[in-house]
């Protein structure tokens, strides 16, 4: 996973299931959290989930039995059918978005797909989904509503766990709306704007312009983008 401050936004993709912390004091308060999730997960099982998904527990115990229940799909790759409700469902939006950018919408729709892990792996916030597909966080001057959550940051080659704030969103086109605006208001992403289907280009513009600490983000993102322009 890999986050990073880019002006108002960071890169994020891994295998983390991000938890729902909420609230300035969510550092001080995640380790009552966490054992307060597990207690609760602890007594469900015990009885047994509801058919309609435990409706009674917790944002941060829904997020832990989410991850105990999906732990095989999150550490293996989207299969074929996940992969492709994913993008159906954000084909529309990543069109508009690559229009307005002058890229192919697979560009788009690849950077989704690897920041989200093909729409698995959600930012959750404590009222639930944040549609934040491309991890942007939610910096000073934000004034939406925010998930904070605990991630995995790169520092100096060393994988560092911190709880970050990230932006928000009640649908998945005000999502892509303000990751456009984040790339065409950023002069550090002035490369990425007009490059058609080059997804080599795309992935080494958002890199260059510190999307990502992983040092290999660019090699992964454009091996996703590749894959879907050679699929059109």
């Amino acid at each position: 996973m890999w986050r990073i401050e880019a002006g108002s936004a960071a890169a994020y993709a891994g295998d983390d299931v991000a938890l729902p912390l909420g609230g300035s004091r969510a550092g001080v308060n995640f380790g009552r959290l966490v054992g307060d999730a597990q207690q609760e997960i602890a007594a469900i099982v015990a009885n047994g989930f509801e058919s309609s998904g435990a409706p009674g527990l917790s944002a941060a115990a829904q997020a832990w039995r989410l991850r105990s229940q999906g732990a095989a799909n999150v550490a293996a790759p989207a299969g074929d059918a996940v992969r492709q409700e994913f993008l159906s469902a954000v084909a529309p939006w990543a069109g508009e978005a690559g229009a307005r950018l002058g890229v192919a919408p697979e560009l788009v729709m690849a950077h989704a797909a690897l920041e989200s892990g093909w729409g698995q792996r959600p930012i959750m916030g404590a009222d639930g989904n944040s549609h934040n597909l491309f991890s942007i966080k939610a910096g000073r001057g934000w004034q939406g509503a925010v998930a904070d959550v605990l991630t995995t940051e790169h520092v100096n080659g060393e994988a560092v766990k911190t709880v970050e704030r990230f932006r928000a969103y009640p649908d998945y086109r005000s999502a892509f709306n303000d990751y456009v605006q984040l790339l065409q208001g950023n002069p550090r992403y002035a490369a990425v704007q007009g490059v058609g289907s080059d997804a080599r280009a795309f992935a080494a513009a958002l890199a260059r312009g510190g999307y990502a600490t992983d040092p290999a983000y660019a090699d992964k993102l454009q091996q996703v983008a590749s894959r879907l322009l050679a699929q059109r």
